[in-house]
């Protein structure tokens, strides 16, 4: 793999999401440059970003039970949490992996970032305390660990359920690499540093692969997609020295994950690590490939999507063909999809016409196009990630370029609330709604060691001119718990506080 690329990339600017523009007719340009002086209009009545998180930062001691803010120097653009540490009276130890761009000098190389985050257990911060942080400042619940430097910017970064020690990456380049965080050497990130040598390289796509990613859940197989239009299936079956699952407490233990190449063995790659080949190559998409997701239940069965608005579901068991092809699946490019993982049957899919659509598997298409279950309405940007909650079937989240992550119920769906009616101009089934970061919210990833807490990152060269931020956060409970329970909760406080003002 030659370092030169990412350098090259630098020089060229900040890179955008993996979408490249579509032609205009001269119609259509008339239209948009109509439109965009009606929203300048509009944007002259709108509060600024930092007016909006100004008030959003004066609610969070209401809105949060807890919330920590880790200013980035350089861009990021993955999030994941890694195995649990430790278990403490008030707070927990996890691993984070997360990203930092290089530098626009050079100075600073791109790196995958090992950090130990500090997770406050539900209901022990103190209110006034979790909204006393300071923007420009890195965090003390994130510590950095491990400093690996990588060959390129890092897209996406996915753990390996079976041994999330195990980590894949997405740079700019056709390959995948694999990396066991824990027997990577620790790396400083100066000038001139020379590139960490990935475990495993995962070979096979024709063109650069940079952000459709994704790990199996009850398999060690590797699923990818890129701007060759294919999706390509990788087993590192045969790489594998120990199928331990991650062990609680010392996630160190229980050996590599990948096999070594003896001294002489190998192939042309040797310098950077083993390669290996792919179990399949999918085509079926006519554009770059934006996401890809693997069924719950199944390694054999997933589903893609592209810039060529389809949703693709494959069967690696009846050949590398659409099982079922999907088109005009959004009105626009689609940019994520996620599969349910407590019902094989629902379908996330998130895109550029800034929605998100629930459909049903069995049930996809009318009239040869995509036919949801339901549309999700309540980003104003492309939407750029969507996931199921790991802890309740019907919850999931969705981040956007709007700089919002919202949290959505689609049990909600048409439901009165008697207490708390909806506002009218409420999207339906949008519950929360996190307005902590100020750019567009590039990742985010829900905790299954502790749920309904959430790490996400924004890219903030757009607001603040560089740099990025990762906040670790979780709503109050009185928000998502249910309605009879808290309110009987709020009646017994209201008692307290009379009882305690009537005594003399």
């Amino acid at each position: 793999m030659e370092s030169t690329q990412p350098q090259q990339q630098q020089q060229q600017g900040p890179k955008k999401r993996g979408r490249k523009p579509k032609p205009k007719d001269e119609k259509e340009q008339q239209q948009q440059q109509s439109a965009g002086k009606m929203k300048e209009g509009k944007k002259a009545q709108q509060p600024s970003v930092d007016e909006k998180y100004t008030q959003w930062k004066s609610l969070v001691p209401v809105l949060y039970d807890w919330l920590a803010n880790h200013n980035l120097v350089w861009p990021s653009l993955s999030c994941r949490w890694g195995p649990q540490l430790e278990q403490a009276t008030y707070k927990n130890r996890q691993r984070l992996y997360l990203s930092e761009q290089a530098s626009t000098d050079g100075s600073v190389p791109n790196t995958l970032v090992i950090a130990n985050g500090e997770v406050v257990k539900p209901r022990v911060a103190a209110a006034e305390h979790i909204s006393q942080f300071n923007e420009e400042a890195r965090s003390p619940f994130v510590k950095k660990y491990k400093t690996i430097i990588h060959p390129g910017e890092v897209n996406r970064i996915r753990e390996l359920p079976q041994n999330s020690k195990i980590v894949a990456t997405h740079t700019d380049s056709p390959d995948v690499l694999i990396w066991d965080v824990e027997t990577q050497a620790n790396r400083h990130a100066v000038l001139g540093a020379t590139h960490s040598h990935p475990d495993l390289i995962l070979t096979g796509h024709q063109d650069n692969a940079e952000f459709a990613l994704a790990m199996c859940p009850t398999e060690p197989y590797v699923l990818s997609g890129g701007k060759d239009k294919s999706v390509v299936l990788w087993s590192i079956q045969d790489h594998i020295t120990t199928t331990a699952t991650d062990p609680a407490k010392s996630p160190g233990s229980g050996g590599s994950i990948i096999k070594q190449n003896k001294a002489g063995e190998g192939n042309n790659k040797a310098a950077d690590g083993p390669s290996v080949g792919p179990r399949g190559v999918f085509c079926g998409h006519e554009d770059t490939v934006e996401d890809v997701t693997f069924c719950p239940s199944s390694a054999q069965e997933f589903c893609s999507v592209g810039d060529d608005s389809c949703l693709i579901l494959w069967d690696a068991r009846v050949g590398t063909s659409p099982a079922v092809k999907v088109e005009k699946a959004h009105n626009a490019d689609l940019h994520c999809v996620d599969w349910n993982p407590h019902d094989d049957n629902l379908i996330l899919t998130g895109s550029a016409d800034h929605t998100v659509r629930l459909f049903d598997r069995r049930n996809l298409t009318s009239d040869g196009v995509g036919s949801p279950i339901y549309t999700f309405e309540g980003h104003n940007a492309a939407v750029l990630c969507v996931q199921w909650s790991p802890d309740k079937s019907s919850v999931f989240g969705s981040s956007a370029e709007d700089g919002l992550l919202n949290i959505w119920d689609y049990d909600k769906v048409g439901k009165k609330v008697e207490h708390a009616p909806r506002s009218p101009s409420a999207p339906a089934g949008l519950f929360f709604q996190h307005a902590g970061h100020r750019d567009k919210v590039v990742d985010f990833h829900w905790n299954a060691s502790d749920p309904w807490t959430i790490v996400s990152v924004s890219d903030d060269c757009d607001s603040t001119g560089g740099g990025g931020t990762l906040q670790i956060w979780r709503m109050s409970d009185l928000i998502y718990r249910p309605e009879d329970e808290v309110l009987a909760e709020l009646e017994k406080f209201k008692s307290h506080i009379i009882s305690c003002a009537t005594k003399p």
